[in-house]
């Protein structure tokens, strides 16, 4: 059933706007067309009720005319008595056909009941097209008179179908502007509800408008504040229970330092520094989740990555930058420096070497990427591990002592500064942290 129904709307547009712009102006234009072939059909019928009728009484008093003027004269007097649609001549016209249509028939009836039978009138077809077909008579002194009619009738004005391209276009126009105004405020709400993160607050929508999008603007505003107040408050009960946690650990540390050296108290000790390590990630991610209270600031991209690497390299650590554009950006110096930091810091870890790329993927688009050459992670998993206090059972957190925070913080920070962290296996082994700056 709902690959019928799938089927059915295959040949819709899929966004809202083309749908609207498709059914308004195929409404519109159905009801134009149809207006204008009502139009047309009753001028057709008015212009032939019309044509009839003064065809009717025009042709009964010019052959009147004919028939008493002196045969000398008559030949002055034909191109007096021309119509669009029909002239004279003086003789027996042509050779022709029966009548061929309802109408010609219909109008040689008229016009001999209108003269008379004295004038012996009768007609017949010579051509169909277009149609022509002639009225035959006999005036009183003997003389052959055949009265030829080209059926032609303009129904509206030529002015009209102007007048008609003209509407057309300003319908396109209204439909445009009609769309527009009804599709805007979903615009704005899909955009709001992209740009609203966890990790900062999103734009808040205009209310003003028609009360439906007013209502709807104020729900998601609304929306927006309370998933904001939740947030916050699980971030601050994260960061006060792990703040309050380090002063009983470290009582506890200085206490089994007390005691007499041993194997068990070793072990306590590993724990306790352990439990430490787990608090102060805990504290830092809390900490993490709007990217602190550092300004943003404009910095060239490049050479703000490139110091960090001749720092590495200062410290005899395996780090290369092997590509690099001049580009700047604006970011959180301090949140980009710590998560740039964390993702060396774990390819060193874990592939021996760091390998670090500036590069242009858009003209409003830049990436940082962080290469290396270690056992990579599953596919199944490069999203799960970006998630708070989620470990890999795999040789790139064995024996770490790791709490599952640190590339979750990662992505904390860089979505704090409106960037995307994400990664991915390397071609040839290895994994790639790729961040995205706008």
């Amino acid at each position: 059933m709902s690959d019928v129904s799938t089927s059915r709307r295959s040949w819709l547009p899929r966004s809202m706007a083309s749908r609207l712009y498709l059914i308004i102006f195929a409404g519109l234009m159905l009801a134009q067309g149809l207006s204008f072939a009502l139009l047309y059909m009753e001028r057709m019928q008015s212009a032939t009720a019309v044509m009839f009728n003064t065809l009717e009484h025009d042709v009964g008093t010019s052959v009147a005319v004919i028939d008493r003027l002196p045969a000398a004269e008559r030949s002055r007097w034909l191109n007096r008595l021309e119509r669009d649609n029909y002239f004279y001549i003086l003789g027996p016209g042509e050779p022709g056909k029966h009548l061929a249509t309802d109408r010609s028939a219909y109008v040689v009836n008229l016009i001999a009941k209108e003269v008379g039978p004295d004038f012996h009138v009768y007609g017949n077809t010579i051509a169909m097209s277009p149609e022509q077909y002639q009225v035959h008579f006999t005036l009183h002194d003997g003389s052959p008179l055949t009265l030829q009619v080209t059926p032609r009738m303009k129904p509206v004005a030529s002015w009209l179908p102007f007048v008609f391209i003209l509407q057309v276009i300003l319908l396109l126009i209204c439909t445009w502007l009609a769309v527009r105004l009804a599709t805007r405020p979903l615009s704005t709400l899909a955009k709001a509800a992209d740009a609203m993160t966890p990790t900062a607050d999103g734009p808040r929508v205009s209310q003003e408008g028609p009360t439906e999008v007013a209502r709807a603007a104020k729900a998601f505003n609304t929306m927006q504040d309370r998933i904001a107040r939740h947030l916050k408050e699980r971030l601050h009960i994260l960061a006060a229970i792990s703040h309050d946690l380090q002063t009983p650990i470290t009582r506890m540390r200085l206490r089994v330092e007390a005691l007499d050296a041993s194997p068990e108290q070793q072990r306590i000790i590993d724990d306790l520094h352990e439990l430490e390590h787990l608090v102060r990630e805990g504290v830092a991610y809390a900490r993490s989740a709007h990217g602190g209270s550092e300004s943003p600031v404009r910095l060239d991209l490049s050479a703000f990555v490139e110091s960090l690497v001749f720092d590495y390299q200062d410290m005899g650590r395996p780090v290369t930058m092997s590509e690099s554009v001049a580009a700047t950006t604006t970011v959180r110096a301090q949140a980009l420096r710590r998560v740039l930091a964390n993702l060396i810091d774990n390819a060193i870890k874990y592939g021996g070497a760091a390998e670090v790329q500036v590069q242009r993927v858009a003209p409003d688009v830049l990436t940082v990427t962080v290469s290396d050459r270690g056992p990579g992670i599953p596919e199944g998993e490069l999203e799960q591990v970006l998630q708070p206090f989620y470990r890999l059972e795999s040789s790139r957190n064995r024996d770490t002592g790791g709490a599952g925070l640190g590339l979750a913080i990662a992505a904390q920070l860089i979505s704090s500064i409106g960037g995307e962290l994400r990664l991915a296996n390397r071609e040839g082994g290895g994994l790639q942290a790729i961040i995205t700056l706008p």
